[in-house]
């Protein structure tokens, strides 16, 4: 008679099978996270080099409400200290979408390709697959924190393992979020989707709470991890009593994914989807490729909405911020274009609308690498639909998507900031020819590799660290340039639009895609 193995049997092989799955994505990640927190002192410090500069930005930046809401209040005028307000609430969202991606992806994931069926049949245990991945983002968030520890250790030790430990915290948080969504869920796009929403909704409490309120005090600012974040008050006199909040959070989470874990079977989910009839016409590819990423391209469409607004609002407050200081100037500048300094913030503001948006349209075309893994693709292409069709209709989401998604976020700038709607909606449409190339590029990887078509995810974070994080680093304009967000004209402002970079630029996403979806259409499906 066969023994039934533990709950935990195999963890030990799911790990290393996990760490090696993601043996390009995990550190690219810790990388990129680890960059934008360490570099700033360095950036920083060639804004403000003196003690009295910062204690005089630091006192502006209390009394600005609109920059408390993006980023905090200040707690010390230390370069550490404005490291903290400047990075920290940022740093900790990317760990955070980085635990709940590596989460989802080594649990839902996994059943949703039938994959853990093929696996659970050997001596795997229950809970073995959720406690490898588990363990997985807390190898991520450890690596995390400690490239942040020891390179921010010459601001203060203790500062920067206060700091660390929240940037970890949150990352194991959003894990144990992504693990409850794993189980509540029956698709690895609706986990993710639930708990990237839950990590909106701790930004927005966040920011609503700093908005109000300065110091962090606000009730909402506490009710949000992110809030906790920037209470801990790394390198200004640290609570490290706040990152008992973390802790407790963690194991609450994490018991209740496992509990939930024990009481469902395989494949199956506690909030099962709808079962049919279909409403509405689904007679082509096309209609259907919209109905499956309607519920996303409508999350997305509507945070770029909100979002346009919010940054509209702060323009002229951070315009008057930053007015007198020529260093921070140049940075933004470098960033938006060389107009007035307001322009300039709302041409930043459209560049990354555009990089945002590029995830998306990355992740629109990816799903046609999903619905194949998946082997929902075969059976369609099995009727009178011809892969051309089939592609076609999930590229046009993407494509269409990417457009509406940056009209609103124009729209939502010129709402907010009260100004020329049009020279807002201009801004951000113009971004659509880069957003289409990295687009075009991840229809060219499904077509001709699929094995690798997850590298377009590396090439939209490199296009975003570039154009976020390049300018405050001072990088030379050739590294700026392999972006193709640093060939689009710089609105709005004053100097005159080039059309010969968007016409380059759309004409390269169109042949990228040709030629991905000729390559998709001599190859084997995979299974």
């Amino acid at each position: 008679m066969r023994r039934r193995p533990s709950g935990f049997a195999g963890t030990g092989a799911l790990l290393r099978l996990a760490l090696r799955r993601d043996r390009v994505m995990m550190p690219v990640w810790i990388l990129v996270t680890a960059l934008l927190v360490v570099s700033m002192p360095g950036s920083l410090g060639s804004v403000y080099a003196t003690a009295a500069e910062r204690a005089e930005a630091a006192t502006s930046m209390n009394a600005n409400g609109s920059l408390r809401a993006l980023y905090g209040p200040v707690f010390g005028d230390s370069l550490g200290a404005l490291t903290a307000w400047r990075a920290g609430v940022f740093g900790a969202v990317l760990a955070a979408v980085m635990s709940l991606i590596i989460v989802v992806r080594h649990t839902r994931e996994e059943e949703e390709t039938g994959r853990q069926e093929l696996l659970s049949a050997a001596m795997v245990g229950r809970r073995a697959p959720l406690t490898a991945a588990l363990l997985a983002a807390l190898v991520a968030n450890t690596g995390v924190g400690l490239l942040v520890a020891a390179g921010l250790a010459g601001q203060g030790a203790a500062g920067a393992a206060a700091l660390a430990l929240a940037l970890a915290g949150t990352g194991m948080l959003f894990a144990g979020a992504a693990a409850v969504a794993a189980q509540l869920t029956e698709s690895a796009r609706a986990a993710k989707g639930c708990t990237a929403a839950l990590l909106g909704a701790a930004f927005v409490l966040k920011a609503a709470g700093d908005a109000g309120t300065a110091g962090g005090a606000s009730a909402l600012t506490w009710a949000s991890p992110l809030g906790w974040v920037e209470n801990v008050r790394a390198f200004a006199g640290e609570r490290r009593w706040v990152l008992l909040l973390f802790a407790a959070a963690v194991v609450v989470l994490v018991t209740a994914g496992y509990l939930l874990a024990g009481r469902r079977d395989l494949g199956m989910s506690f909030l099962p989807s709808r079962p049919g009839p279909a409403e509405g016409r689904l007679g082509t590819a096309g209609a259907l490729a919209r109905r499956l990423q309607r519920g996303t391209l409508a999350g997305w469409s509507a945070g770029f909405l909100v979002a346009g607004a919010v940054f509209g609002g702060m323009a002229d407050g951070a315009a008057e911020l930053v007015g007198g200081n020529d260093r921070t100037r140049e940075i933004i500048e470098r960033m938006g274009g060389q107009g007035g300094l307001t322009d300039a913030f709302l041409a930043t503001m459209a560049g990354l609308f555009g990089m945002v948006a590029a995830l998306y349209a990355v992740s629109a075309v990816l799903r046609l690498s999903g619905e194949e893994s998946a082997q929902r693709a075969e059976p369609l292409l099995a009727n009178a639909v011809g892969r051309l069709r089939w592609a076609g209709g999930h590229l046009a989401v993407a494509f269409a998507g990417s457009a509406l998604m940056l009209l609103l976020a124009g729209l939502g700038l010129g709402l907010g900031h009260g100004g020329e709607m049009r020279a807002t909606v201009a801004a951000t449409l113009a971004q659509l020819p880069a957003v289409w190339v990295i687009g075009a590029l991840a229809a060219l990887l499904h077509g001709a590799a699929p094995a690798y078509a997850a590298a377009a995810w590396a090439v939209a974070g490199s296009a975003l660290a570039l154009g976020w994080i390049g300018p405050a680093l001072n990088l030379p304009q050739a590294a700026l340039n392999l972006s193709p967000f640093a060939h689009l004209p710089r609105l709005p402002g004053a100097e005159p639009v080039s059309w010969v970079p968007l016409l380059a630029l759309t004409a390269l996403a169109a042949a990228l895609t040709a030629a991905g979806l000729a390559a998709l259409r001599r190859r084997d499906m995979t299974a």
